[in-house]
């Protein structure tokens, strides 16, 4: 769950499962339901999520998809949410509580070693993680045993940096001021950007009828402060990268993005254009 969560911290979750990152992602909340939510309805209908269903979570994070699949399963389904960070299940748990989703189980796992019953869930999911996911072959073996015959993996990834421009942009400018070369991309935000990429990902963990849908969209920010604020806290690499810098350098880093920012600034505030890619294959 996540926008820029990097699997491979340790099965505490690291940096990622820390209080401030944790803070940090419950403060974006509000703003990734804008634009996230369609995106993600869409993945719960490729996936097949209806009532009495159990689904499987990966990478859940704070549980926001967690609990839209929680509704629709109802009282007699379940949803698992998985996830390296117990900060953020914690979030997830208790969001699930005082929606009185009891259907919500929430477990500290990582999804490269998944000890779940075979062929025990109807549908997986997975929103902002996958291309993350180091070693990711064994994840994806993991979700494709825990499901049935005929049952769906649905997840949704980042596109290209060119059609996620806010997202490439103000991570290769703090990596400038902190003197590091550009990241290597594969786990990376844009390692499965490629339909190809991410059709041949599923096609090798042995799902069959793959099909990846190109989901463009717009995120809303009523001001460029906000805009900024979210990026900062949307991922822990980048807020570990910025509390590296010195002051000036910081400093600096903030006022590039800023203007960045500024080039998507209109009349009603930030509207940054993003694309998300959703594959789906069949067991």
């Amino acid at each position: 769950m996540a926008t820029d969560r990097q699997q491979t911290e340790g099965q505490d979750g690291g940096a990622y499962g820390s209080a401030a990152a944790t803070e940090g992602w419950q403060r974006g909340a509000a703003a990734r339901a804008q634009f996230l939510g369609p995106i993600t309805e869409m993945m719960l209908d490729l996936a097949d999520i209806g009532p009495g269903g159990r689904v499987l979570d990966v990478g859940a994070g704070t549980g926001e998809q967690t609990l839209m699949a929680a509704h629709r399963v109802g009282p007699t389904g379940s949803v698992l949410a998985i996830d390296l960070a117990a900060s953020m299940l914690a979030v997830a748990a208790e969001a699930a509580r005082q929606a009185d989703l009891s259907s919500v189980e929430t477990r500290v796992a990582d999804a490269r070693d998944l000890d779940l019953e075979p062929e025990s869930f109807d549908a997986a999911i997975s929103r902002l993680v996958l291309m993350l996911i180091p070693g990711r072959e064994r994840a994806l073996a993991g979700i494709y045993r825990a499901l049935k015959p005929g049952g769906k993996l649905a997840a949704i990834v980042f596109s290209s940096a060119e059609k996620n421009p806010l997202n490439a942009l103000p991570r290769a400018i703090v990596r400038r001021h902190a003197g590091l070369p550009p990241p290597d991309e594969d786990p990376g935000i844009f390692a499965l950007g490629d339909p190809e990429t991410l059709r041949a990902t599923y096609e090798r963990a042995g799902f069959r009828g793959v099909d990846v849908r190109v989901v463009p969209t717009v995120r809303r920010f009523p001001s460029v402060a906000a805009a900024v604020q979210f990026r900062l806290d949307a991922g822990h690499e980048f807020a570990q990268l910025m509390a590296d810098l010195s002051d000036t350098a910081r400093a600096a880093a903030v006022a590039e993005i800023e203007a960045v920012v500024r080039r998507f600034e209109g009349a009603d505030g930030v509207g940054e254009p993003a694309e998300y890619l959703i594959g789906v294959g069949t067991k």
